[in-house]
Protein backbone atom coordinates (compact mmCIF):
# COMPACT_ATOMS: atom_id res chain seq x y z
CA UNK A 1 0.00 0.00 0.00
CA UNK A 2 1.51 3.35 -1.04
CA UNK A 3 1.08 6.19 1.37
CA UNK A 4 1.47 9.91 0.70
CA UNK A 5 4.95 11.17 1.39
CA UNK A 6 6.50 7.72 1.42
CA UNK A 7 6.78 6.89 -2.25
CA UNK A 8 9.40 8.00 -4.72
CA UNK A 9 8.17 10.78 -7.00
CA UNK A 10 8.17 9.62 -10.64
CA UNK A 11 10.17 11.85 -12.93
CA UNK A 12 8.12 14.20 -15.07
CA UNK A 13 8.49 13.39 -18.77
CA UNK A 14 9.88 16.85 -19.59
CA UNK A 15 12.45 17.06 -16.80
CA UNK A 16 16.08 16.52 -17.71
CA UNK A 17 15.47 16.49 -21.49
CA UNK A 18 18.03 18.69 -23.25
CA UNK A 19 16.45 20.89 -25.86
CA UNK A 20 18.10 20.53 -29.26
CA UNK A 21 19.72 23.61 -30.86
CA UNK A 22 17.24 25.57 -32.98
CA UNK A 23 18.83 24.32 -36.21
CA UNK A 24 18.46 20.68 -35.22
CA UNK A 25 15.20 18.79 -35.75
CA UNK A 26 13.01 18.42 -32.70
CA UNK A 27 12.87 14.92 -31.27
CA UNK A 28 9.91 12.95 -32.51
CA UNK A 29 7.08 11.90 -30.22
CA UNK A 30 8.11 8.30 -30.63
CA UNK A 31 11.64 9.03 -29.43
CA UNK A 32 10.25 10.48 -26.21
CA UNK A 33 7.82 7.62 -25.59
CA UNK A 34 10.33 5.23 -24.00
CA UNK A 35 11.28 7.85 -21.41
CA UNK A 36 7.65 8.48 -20.55
CA UNK A 37 6.97 4.77 -20.25
CA UNK A 38 10.00 4.22 -18.03
CA UNK A 39 8.95 7.07 -15.76
CA UNK A 40 5.41 5.80 -15.52
CA UNK A 41 6.44 2.25 -14.65
CA UNK A 42 9.37 3.04 -12.31
CA UNK A 43 8.78 1.12 -9.09
CA UNK A 44 7.70 3.39 -6.26
CA UNK A 45 9.24 2.67 -2.86
CA UNK A 46 6.40 1.73 -0.55
CA UNK A 47 6.61 3.12 2.96
CA UNK A 48 6.74 0.40 5.61
CA UNK A 49 7.87 0.28 9.21
CA UNK A 50 11.03 -1.45 7.99
CA UNK A 51 11.90 1.27 5.50
CA UNK A 52 11.35 3.88 8.20
CA UNK A 53 13.36 1.95 10.81
CA UNK A 54 16.22 1.64 8.32
CA UNK A 55 16.70 5.37 8.81
CA UNK A 56 17.01 5.11 12.58
CA UNK A 57 20.35 5.01 14.37
CA UNK A 58 21.57 1.66 15.69
CA UNK A 59 21.33 3.04 19.22
CA UNK A 60 17.68 3.95 18.86
CA UNK A 61 16.91 0.57 17.30
CA UNK A 62 18.72 -1.16 20.16
CA UNK A 63 16.76 0.71 22.82
CA UNK A 64 13.48 -0.35 21.22
CA UNK A 65 14.37 -4.01 21.88
CA UNK A 66 14.83 -3.47 25.64
CA UNK A 67 12.19 -3.78 28.37
CA UNK A 68 13.46 -1.92 31.44
CA UNK A 69 12.38 -3.04 34.92
CA UNK A 70 10.86 -0.63 37.42
CA UNK A 71 8.92 -0.71 40.67
CA UNK A 72 5.22 -0.12 40.09
CA UNK A 73 5.30 2.36 42.99
CA UNK A 74 7.90 4.59 41.29
CA UNK A 75 7.55 4.29 37.52
CA UNK A 76 9.08 7.72 36.98
CA UNK A 77 12.45 6.17 37.89
CA UNK A 78 12.83 5.02 34.26
CA UNK A 79 11.89 8.32 32.64
CA UNK A 80 15.37 8.72 31.17
CA UNK A 81 15.33 5.20 29.70
CA UNK A 82 11.89 5.77 28.17
CA UNK A 83 13.08 9.13 26.81
CA UNK A 84 16.01 7.28 25.23
CA UNK A 85 13.56 5.02 23.38
CA UNK A 86 13.16 1.89 25.52
CA UNK A 87 10.52 -0.30 23.90
CA UNK A 88 8.92 -1.41 27.13
CA UNK A 89 8.85 -1.25 30.90
CA UNK A 90 8.39 -4.23 33.19
CA UNK A 91 6.53 -3.53 36.44
CA UNK A 92 7.69 -5.20 39.65
CA UNK A 93 5.93 -5.20 43.02
CA UNK A 94 2.92 -6.67 44.77
CA UNK A 95 0.68 -3.67 45.40
CA UNK A 96 0.08 -1.05 42.75
CA UNK A 97 -0.62 2.59 43.71
CA UNK A 98 -4.16 3.79 43.10
CA UNK A 99 -2.90 6.45 40.69
CA UNK A 100 -0.75 4.07 38.62
CA UNK A 101 -2.68 4.98 35.48
CA UNK A 102 -1.89 8.69 35.68
CA UNK A 103 1.75 7.95 36.53
CA UNK A 104 2.09 5.71 33.50
CA UNK A 105 0.37 8.27 31.30
CA UNK A 106 2.96 10.80 32.39
CA UNK A 107 5.76 8.29 31.69
CA UNK A 108 4.43 7.55 28.21
CA UNK A 109 4.55 11.25 27.35
CA UNK A 110 8.34 10.91 27.23
CA UNK A 111 8.35 8.27 24.47
CA UNK A 112 10.21 9.68 21.43
CA UNK A 113 7.72 10.43 18.68
CA UNK A 114 4.90 9.32 20.99
CA UNK A 115 5.00 5.85 19.45
CA UNK A 116 3.52 4.10 22.45
CA UNK A 117 5.15 1.94 25.10
CA UNK A 118 4.76 -1.69 26.14
CA UNK A 119 3.88 -1.62 29.84
CA UNK A 120 4.06 -5.19 31.07
CA UNK A 121 3.60 -7.10 34.28
CA UNK A 122 3.11 -10.64 35.59
CA UNK A 123 -0.59 -11.09 36.26
CA UNK A 124 -0.99 -14.87 36.12
CA UNK A 125 -3.22 -15.55 39.10
CA UNK A 126 -2.67 -17.06 42.55
CA UNK A 127 0.65 -16.11 44.09
CA UNK A 128 1.92 -14.36 40.95
CA UNK A 129 -0.07 -11.15 40.72
CA UNK A 130 1.59 -7.73 40.78
CA UNK A 131 -1.47 -5.51 40.94
CA UNK A 132 -4.42 -7.57 42.16
CA UNK A 133 -5.31 -4.82 44.65
CA UNK A 134 -6.00 -2.54 41.72
CA UNK A 135 -7.37 -4.83 39.00
CA UNK A 136 -8.94 -7.77 40.83
CA UNK A 137 -7.64 -11.19 41.77
CA UNK A 138 -7.51 -14.50 39.93
CA UNK A 139 -6.87 -17.93 41.48
CA UNK A 140 -3.87 -20.07 40.58
CA UNK A 141 -4.11 -21.40 37.01
CA UNK A 142 -4.19 -24.94 38.43
CA UNK A 143 -7.43 -24.01 40.19
CA UNK A 144 -8.86 -22.48 37.02
CA UNK A 145 -7.95 -25.59 35.06
CA UNK A 146 -9.63 -27.88 37.57
CA UNK A 147 -12.75 -25.84 38.39
CA UNK A 148 -13.50 -23.41 35.55
CA UNK A 149 -14.57 -23.98 31.97
CA UNK A 150 -12.61 -22.19 29.24
CA UNK A 151 -15.54 -19.77 28.91
CA UNK A 152 -15.36 -18.96 32.63
CA UNK A 153 -11.60 -18.44 32.41
CA UNK A 154 -12.01 -16.06 29.50
CA UNK A 155 -14.79 -14.13 31.23
CA UNK A 156 -12.91 -13.67 34.51
CA UNK A 157 -9.64 -12.77 32.80
CA UNK A 158 -11.40 -10.16 30.67
CA UNK A 159 -12.58 -8.38 33.83
CA UNK A 160 -9.04 -8.18 35.16
CA UNK A 161 -7.61 -7.18 31.77
CA UNK A 162 -10.13 -4.36 31.39
CA UNK A 163 -8.94 -2.93 34.71
CA UNK A 164 -5.30 -3.39 33.69
CA UNK A 165 -5.88 -1.45 30.49
CA UNK A 166 -7.65 1.29 32.47
CA UNK A 167 -4.48 1.56 34.58
CA UNK A 168 -2.43 1.95 31.35
CA UNK A 169 -0.89 -1.55 31.59
CA UNK A 170 -1.16 -3.03 28.09
CA UNK A 171 0.78 -6.31 28.26
CA UNK A 172 0.51 -9.32 30.56
CA UNK A 173 3.31 -11.90 30.75
CA UNK A 174 0.71 -14.65 30.75
CA UNK A 175 -0.76 -17.19 30.20
CA UNK A 176 1.59 -19.94 31.30
CA UNK A 177 0.90 -22.83 28.92
CA UNK A 178 3.47 -25.21 30.40
CA UNK A 179 2.03 -28.68 30.96
CA UNK A 180 2.73 -29.56 34.58
CA UNK A 181 0.40 -31.48 36.86
CA UNK A 182 2.49 -31.31 40.03
CA UNK A 183 0.25 -30.20 42.89
CA UNK A 184 2.78 -27.87 44.51
CA UNK A 185 3.56 -24.18 44.69
CA UNK A 186 6.28 -22.98 42.29
CA UNK A 187 9.68 -23.11 43.95
CA UNK A 188 13.42 -22.96 43.48
CA UNK A 189 13.40 -26.47 42.10
CA UNK A 190 10.07 -26.36 40.22
CA UNK A 191 9.20 -23.28 38.15
CA UNK A 192 5.63 -24.39 37.43
CA UNK A 193 3.41 -26.39 39.78
CA UNK A 194 0.23 -24.40 40.36
CA UNK A 195 1.22 -21.92 37.63
CA UNK A 196 0.17 -24.57 35.10
CA UNK A 197 -3.48 -25.16 34.23
CA UNK A 198 -3.03 -28.92 34.16
CA UNK A 199 -0.83 -31.91 33.50
CA UNK A 200 -3.16 -32.72 30.60
CA UNK A 201 -1.97 -31.24 27.31
CA UNK A 202 -5.45 -30.81 25.86
CA UNK A 203 -6.69 -28.96 28.96
CA UNK A 204 -3.73 -26.59 28.87
CA UNK A 205 -4.27 -25.95 25.16
CA UNK A 206 -7.92 -24.96 25.63
CA UNK A 207 -7.44 -23.01 28.86
CA UNK A 208 -4.37 -21.20 27.54
CA UNK A 209 -6.26 -19.95 24.50
CA UNK A 210 -9.20 -18.93 26.73
CA UNK A 211 -6.90 -16.94 29.01
CA UNK A 212 -5.19 -15.36 26.02
CA UNK A 213 -8.52 -14.37 24.47
CA UNK A 214 -9.69 -12.97 27.80
CA UNK A 215 -6.72 -10.63 27.90
CA UNK A 216 -7.24 -9.55 24.31
CA UNK A 217 -10.92 -8.87 24.95
CA UNK A 218 -9.83 -6.49 27.71
CA UNK A 219 -7.31 -4.75 25.40
CA UNK A 220 -4.23 -6.29 26.99
CA UNK A 221 -1.56 -8.03 24.90
CA UNK A 222 -0.98 -11.61 26.08
CA UNK A 223 2.51 -13.15 26.17
CA UNK A 224 2.27 -16.93 25.99
CA UNK A 225 5.03 -18.62 28.01
CA UNK A 226 7.48 -20.39 28.56
CA UNK A 227 8.42 -21.79 25.15
CA UNK A 228 9.05 -24.65 24.51
CA UNK A 229 7.53 -25.73 27.85
CA UNK A 230 8.85 -25.87 31.42
CA UNK A 231 6.70 -28.76 32.68
CA UNK A 232 8.92 -31.36 34.33
CA UNK A 233 11.98 -29.09 34.34
CA UNK A 234 15.04 -30.21 36.27
CA UNK A 235 15.31 -26.89 38.14
CA UNK A 236 14.13 -23.27 38.18
CA UNK A 237 16.39 -21.39 35.73
CA UNK A 238 16.16 -18.22 37.84
CA UNK A 239 18.39 -19.96 40.37
CA UNK A 240 20.72 -22.03 38.21
CA UNK A 241 21.17 -24.17 35.10
CA UNK A 242 18.02 -26.05 34.15
CA UNK A 243 16.88 -28.32 31.37
CA UNK A 244 13.46 -29.27 30.06
CA UNK A 245 12.25 -32.74 29.28
CA UNK A 246 13.84 -34.17 26.10
CA UNK A 247 12.79 -32.56 22.83
CA UNK A 248 11.25 -35.85 21.69
CA UNK A 249 8.91 -35.65 24.70
CA UNK A 250 8.20 -31.93 24.41
CA UNK A 251 6.97 -32.34 20.84
CA UNK A 252 4.17 -34.61 22.05
CA UNK A 253 3.37 -33.09 25.44
CA UNK A 254 4.50 -29.45 25.60
CA UNK A 255 4.35 -28.03 22.08
CA UNK A 256 0.60 -28.50 21.32
CA UNK A 257 -0.51 -25.66 23.66
CA UNK A 258 1.86 -23.28 21.86
CA UNK A 259 0.63 -24.51 18.50
CA UNK A 260 -2.97 -23.90 19.62
CA UNK A 261 -2.11 -20.39 20.82
CA UNK A 262 -0.35 -19.55 17.56
CA UNK A 263 -3.31 -20.78 15.53
CA UNK A 264 -5.56 -18.61 17.71
CA UNK A 265 -3.47 -15.56 16.89
CA UNK A 266 -1.00 -15.28 19.78
CA UNK A 267 0.72 -11.88 19.39
CA UNK A 268 3.74 -12.61 21.61
CA UNK A 269 5.61 -15.59 23.05
CA UNK A 270 8.21 -15.72 25.82
CA UNK A 271 11.13 -18.12 25.43
CA UNK A 272 12.52 -19.82 28.53
CA UNK A 273 16.08 -19.93 29.82
CA UNK A 274 16.11 -23.73 30.01
CA UNK A 275 18.36 -25.88 27.89
CA UNK A 276 16.35 -28.26 25.71
CA UNK A 277 18.02 -31.71 25.44
CA UNK A 278 18.06 -32.60 21.77
CA UNK A 279 18.03 -29.00 20.49
CA UNK A 280 21.39 -27.71 21.66
CA UNK A 281 23.46 -26.73 24.67
CA UNK A 282 22.48 -23.06 25.08
CA UNK A 283 19.41 -21.86 27.01
CA UNK A 284 16.41 -21.70 24.65
CA UNK A 285 16.35 -17.89 24.84
CA UNK A 286 19.84 -17.85 23.31
CA UNK A 287 19.34 -20.64 20.80
CA UNK A 288 18.67 -20.04 17.09
CA UNK A 289 17.50 -23.66 16.85
CA UNK A 290 14.78 -23.11 19.46
CA UNK A 291 13.67 -19.71 18.17
CA UNK A 292 14.35 -19.58 14.43
CA UNK A 293 14.19 -23.23 13.45
CA UNK A 294 11.37 -24.41 15.71
CA UNK A 295 9.26 -21.43 16.84
CA UNK A 296 9.55 -19.33 13.69
CA UNK A 297 10.13 -22.11 11.18
CA UNK A 298 8.23 -25.25 12.15
CA UNK A 299 5.45 -23.54 14.11
CA UNK A 300 5.22 -20.54 11.80
CA UNK A 301 5.08 -17.91 14.56
CA UNK A 302 5.36 -14.40 13.15
CA UNK A 303 4.75 -12.28 16.26
CA UNK A 304 6.92 -10.80 19.00
CA UNK A 305 9.47 -13.08 20.69
CA UNK A 306 10.48 -11.98 24.21
CA UNK A 307 13.18 -13.56 26.33
CA UNK A 308 12.64 -14.55 29.91
CA UNK A 309 14.81 -12.48 32.28
CA UNK A 310 18.43 -12.52 31.17
CA UNK A 311 19.39 -11.90 34.81
CA UNK A 312 18.63 -15.57 35.50
CA UNK A 313 21.42 -17.64 37.00
CA UNK A 314 21.00 -20.09 34.11
CA UNK A 315 22.22 -17.35 31.74
CA UNK A 316 25.33 -16.47 33.72
CA UNK A 317 26.04 -20.17 34.23
CA UNK A 318 26.05 -20.53 30.44
CA UNK A 319 28.84 -17.96 30.32
CA UNK A 320 26.90 -14.84 29.32
CA UNK A 321 26.70 -11.43 30.94
CA UNK A 322 23.33 -9.72 30.53
CA UNK A 323 24.56 -7.48 27.66
CA UNK A 324 26.24 -10.41 25.88
CA UNK A 325 23.12 -12.51 26.36
CA UNK A 326 21.00 -9.73 24.85
CA UNK A 327 23.13 -9.75 21.70
CA UNK A 328 23.00 -13.54 21.48
CA UNK A 329 19.22 -13.52 21.99
CA UNK A 330 18.73 -11.05 19.14
CA UNK A 331 21.08 -13.05 16.90
CA UNK A 332 19.01 -16.14 17.70
CA UNK A 333 15.73 -14.52 16.64
CA UNK A 334 14.38 -12.87 19.81
CA UNK A 335 12.96 -9.37 19.41
CA UNK A 336 12.90 -8.02 22.96
CA UNK A 337 15.04 -8.70 26.02
CA UNK A 338 14.28 -8.38 29.72
CA UNK A 339 16.31 -8.22 32.89
CA UNK A 340 15.53 -7.98 36.61
CA UNK A 341 15.07 -5.00 38.86
CA UNK A 342 18.17 -4.57 41.01
CA UNK A 343 21.38 -2.64 40.69
CA UNK A 344 21.52 0.39 38.44
CA UNK A 345 18.80 -0.01 35.81
CA UNK A 346 20.03 2.96 33.80
CA UNK A 347 23.57 1.64 33.63
CA UNK A 348 22.38 -1.85 32.73
CA UNK A 349 20.09 -0.54 29.99
CA UNK A 350 22.92 1.54 28.55
CA UNK A 351 25.31 -1.41 28.67
CA UNK A 352 22.83 -3.60 26.80
CA UNK A 353 22.22 -0.95 24.13
CA UNK A 354 25.97 -0.43 23.73
CA UNK A 355 26.60 -4.16 23.39
CA UNK A 356 23.97 -4.37 20.66
CA UNK A 357 25.27 -1.37 18.72
CA UNK A 358 28.86 -2.61 19.04
CA UNK A 359 27.79 -6.03 17.76
CA UNK A 360 26.22 -4.44 14.70
CA UNK A 361 29.28 -2.25 14.10
CA UNK A 362 31.56 -5.25 14.47
CA UNK A 363 29.57 -7.45 12.13
CA UNK A 364 28.45 -9.85 14.87
CA UNK A 365 24.77 -8.88 14.60
CA UNK A 366 23.17 -8.10 11.25
CA UNK A 367 21.59 -4.67 11.13
CA UNK A 368 18.70 -6.22 9.22
CA UNK A 369 18.05 -8.52 12.21
CA UNK A 370 18.00 -5.52 14.56
CA UNK A 371 15.55 -3.71 12.26
CA UNK A 372 13.41 -6.85 12.12
CA UNK A 373 13.35 -7.09 15.92
CA UNK A 374 12.43 -3.43 16.30
CA UNK A 375 9.69 -3.93 13.72
CA UNK A 376 8.15 -6.73 15.77
CA UNK A 377 8.13 -4.49 18.86
CA UNK A 378 6.21 -1.81 16.98
CA UNK A 379 3.89 -4.28 15.26
CA UNK A 380 2.59 -5.81 18.49
CA UNK A 381 1.44 -2.29 19.49
CA UNK A 382 -0.02 -1.71 16.00
CA UNK A 383 2.29 1.28 15.48
CA UNK A 384 2.43 2.45 11.87
CA UNK A 385 5.40 4.77 11.25
CA UNK A 386 3.97 5.71 7.83
CA UNK A 387 0.67 7.11 9.05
Amino acid sequence: MLLAGCEASPHSSDLGVSLAPPAAPSPSRSSLAPDRTAAATAPATACTNSTKLAGWSNRRLAMLTIAVPVSETSVSDVTSEVSAGAGGVLLFGSKAPSDLGSRLTALKSHVPGHLGLLVMTDEEGGGIQRMANLVGSLPWPAYMGAHWTPAQIQQNVTKVATNMAAAQVNMDLAPVVDVDGRNVAPSKTNPDGWRSFSGDTSVVSKDGVAYMNGLRAGNVIPVVKHFPGLGGSSYNSDFGPAHTLPWSTLQKVAIPPFTAAIKAGAPAIMVSNNIVPGLGTNPASLSPTDINTVLRGRLGFKGLVITDSLSAKAISAAGFSVPAAAVQALRSGADMVMFDLGGNVGSQSSSIASAITNAVAGGHLARSRLIDAAGHVLAVRHVNLCS
